[in-house]
């Protein structure tokens, strides 16, 4: 029961993040990769296996879904200064720019999802997935 109830919740919360980010002409897959491009803004990017790794998706999705952003001028490649033979992705002005676009929405949706919530049990939810999670172990 618990394990279908996680499904379910899952399923909606990416279909209603699916659907607040259509007027961007992003999906929920695409988004993630942007925002942890975001959060790397000043570190020189990511090489795209720690993309993977960090988004928890297959390396050719992640091919799949970095050229599409590449091809859309949102993320840029470039040869790492660390080591020539990686490949590191950074957000572009136009990918930042949309990010600052997309933020009220997404906050707003984020903020709607769990406003049923007290703090307290938000705090212990996060608590309880993290603590399943743990459990589950590395794929």
């Amino acid at each position: 029961m618990l394990v279908r109830l996680v499904k379910h919740i899952h399923k909606r919360l990416h279909d209603q993040a699916n659907a607040a980010l259509k007027p961007f002409g992003l999906n929920h897959p695409e988004y993630n990769l942007l925002m942890m491009l975001y959060g790397t803004a000043g570190d020189g990017g990511l090489c795209p296996s720690d993309l993977a790794d960090a988004a928890g998706e297959k390396s050719a999705n992640i091919t799949r879904l970095t050229n599409g952003l590449c091809e859309r001028g949102l993320i840029a490649r470039s040869v790492s200064d660390a080591d020539r033979r990686k490949l590191t992705l950074t957000l572009t002005p136009k990918g930042e720019a949309l990010i600052h676009a997309l933020l009220p929405d997404i906050c707003d949706l984020l903020q709607l999802q769990v406003t049923h919530l007290s703090a307290a049990e938000q705090t212990q939810l996060e608590r309880l997935l993290k603590k399943m999670l743990a459990g589950l172990g590395d794929e």
